[in-house]
């Protein structure tokens, strides 16, 4: 049996230049792991809670010196001599800890760093790879799933938090249709993505980077995007809904104001129903595989309509809605609230509880979208998390900029280890 001989955490910083918690542990083999965590530029107001400084003498308020001293202080003594394959015991001993349901004592961010780099160490213990061993975490709380490659939604187009206030709906993407390897998926974005480039260019649209890779270009409309997106596909040997399908994350938080929805593609504000209507007509042209975040998080009879409307033709994917709560997860279910859920292990806390929520998911028949967030790090757990849990489908953002490539070319890492142990 291994034991955990010391962990410890020091302020690093994410992908925005936003300080985060890398955190360290090690077991009595001298073996050593270690874990970033993210956090969220689009975020619900339902989610777990980060712990900030708030002094605004360093990082706007945003430095994360009191998470780091909670794991050095508080957590770390608590869990020193624990088994690290104890994860569900480990999990639980830092939810008691904190006390609270929104990890608002220790924060959510230590906590899942924490609960991160001891899964990672585990794994060590065990003797097996991290997305095998999660598989063996799903199992041991009833979750019964198979390894599978996810497949990838990538991000070509950002507007919203995550552009230049350019465009309304924050991502806008590529998706490969299910025959297609990861592999050959990758290829194809990445080559589409280069093309999306070069059109950009050609058109005089200024274009920059968003937060998570995708191009944040100067466009009139939202439909502009899926337009340009759409020509730069029929400029490669790839065919829209043969090989490809796109999608939307509108973020309808962040365009609903005074109770209505405001967008430039429309001369005046939308209320819910017009809005609906918006979108089963724009399904209508682009025939959109996946619509994330179509409402506000809390207009629950609104999602059951569009669900209703868009069943068979959409899977309607809830993020803000549901931020990876059980209790909202729950009631969605129940109320036929969309089709399919995001999965940020941040927006909870800990390994366990996002594997029980995955559960609970699955149970009903939903989709799971494992996803990353606004500000990344290198570290790729969520990468052999997704795989481990059989996600069917992974968020990390454009095939650009480097902590979204950690995740993408892990995922190649693990393709050919799979397709390996296969033959």
């Amino acid at each position: 049996m291994a034991k955990i001989t010391h962990i410890w955490a020091r302020e690093i910083l994410d992908s925005r230049s936003t300080p985060t918690i890398e955190a360290a542990l090690s077991i009595d083999t001298n073996h050593v792991t270690l874990s970033s965590v993210p956090s969220g530029a689009s975020i619900g107001s339902h989610e777990a809670l980060e712990l900030r400084d708030n002094d605004l003498e360093r990082f706007k308020g945003k430095g994360v010196l009191r998470a780091v001293a909670t794991i050095n202080q508080v957590i770390a003594p608590a869990l020193i001599g624990m088994d690290p394959t104890n994860q569900l015991e480990i999990d639980n001993r830092l939810i008691e800890i904190d006390g609270t349901e929104n990890k608002s004592s220790l924060g959510a961010n230590s906590i899942l760093a924490v609960s991160e780099v001891v899964a990672k160490a585990g794994a060590i213990a065990s003797g097996t790879s991290l997305y095998k061993y999660i598989n063996l975490l799903s199992t041991k709380i009833g979750l019964q799933t198979k390894i599978q490659m996810p497949i990838p939604i990538f991000n070509m187009i950002e507007g919203g938090k995550h552009g230049a206030v350019n465009l309304d709906f924050q991502e806008f993407f590529v998706i490969p249709v299910r025959s297609k390897t990861y592999s050959d998926g990758l290829r194809m974005a990445s080559e589409i993505y280069m093309t999306l480039g070069e059109n950009l260019t050609r058109r005089g649209a200024i274009h920059s980077v968003g937060i998570e890779g995708g191009y944040a270009p100067n466009l009139f409309t939202n439909a502009d995007a899926l337009e340009i997106i759409v020509d730069s596909i029929k400029q490669t040997e790839y065919n829209l809904g043969t090989d490809l399908v796109l999608g939307l994350d509108v973020a309808a938080n962040t365009i609903f104001k005074n109770g209505s929805y405001q967008i430039r593609d429309k001369s005046s504000p939308m209320d819910e129903t017009s809005f609906i209507e918006y979108f089963k007509n724009l399904n209508e042209t682009y025939h959109l595989a996946i619509l994330e975040d179509p409402l506000q998080e809390d207009a629950w009879a609104g999602w059951v309509h569009l669900t209703e409307a868009l069943k068979d033709q959409t899977i309607v994917v809830g993020d803000d809605l549901l931020v990876t709560n059980p209790k909202r997860i729950a009631k969605a279910i129940a109320e036929k609230a969309g089709s399919a859920a995001i999965i940020k292990p941040n927006q909870i806390g800990t390994v366990t509880e996002t594997l029980k929520v995955i559960k609970l998911a699955k149970d009903a028949q939903w989709k799971i979208v494992v996803s990353h967030r606004g500000g990344e790090t290198n570290d790729w757990f969520i990468a052999d998390f997704a795989v481990g849990v059989g996600a069917d489908y992974v968020k990390f953002g454009a095939p650009a900029r480097g902590e979204r490539l950690a995740k993408y070319n892990r995922l190649l890492a693990v393709e050919a280890e799979l397709s390996s142990s296969t033959k």
